[in-house]
């Protein structure tokens, strides 16, 4: 059931406490959360648990009760070069999976290229290992997202599981009912 019934964690200010990767707790975790008070429910699922001594619906929307100020800086991950990228080979074009794509090293590091955002794509196996230690230029100069950047991007791929009760709180540009 955990694995079809997520919760997704918003701050205290209702946005999500992380989009990269989208913050969700399992059932139970949410259930634990709610219990201890440290989040308040915002919208449930129809599908109910019970204990000896309490009945509730599963939270498919959690809320921390106190805010947490989100970092200033994206951090450096290889998803989130990924997602900075949109999932493209940087040499290539081609669209993969999180799983296909490797990240490679504009200046090599042997040439004295640092690991860092403005030295590293997505590029596809076949591409990294054709480019080996030669300098080819990516499709787009590599650079350090914003989280604006990021979210951006992660409209773009939305989660395999998108409960309606989460769209309010994902996309802000959703078509409002009249």
């Amino acid at each position: 059931m955990s694995a079809t019934h997520p919760a997704l964690v918003l701050n205290a200010d209702f946005q999500p406490l992380s989009y990269f990767p989208l913050s969700v707790f399992s059932w139970e975790d949410a259930i634990k959360a709610v219990v201890s008070e440290s989040h308040v429910v915002v919208a449930e699922y129809d599908r109910v648990v019970r204990s000896p001594s309490v009945t509730m619906r599963l939270p498919s929307v959690i809320a921390l009760r106190d805010y947490v100020r989100p970092a200033m800086r994206v951090p450096f991950t290889r998803f989130n070069v990924f997602l900075r990228d949109r999932f493209e080979c940087q040499y290539c074009g081609g669209r993969y999976l999180h799983g296909e794509l490797t990240f490679d090293h504009v200046v090599p590091r042997a040439d004295g290229g640092e690991t860092s955002w403005t030295n590293i794509v997505a590029a596809c196996s076949p591409c990294n290992a054709r480019k080996d230690r030669r300098y080819l230029k990516p499709r787009r100069p590599p650079f350090e997202p914003t989280r604006h950047e990021l979210m951006a991007a992660q409209r773009l791929f939305p989660p395999r599981f998108l409960h309606v009760t989460w769209q309010d709180y994902l996309y802000w540009d959703v078509e409002l009912e009249r």
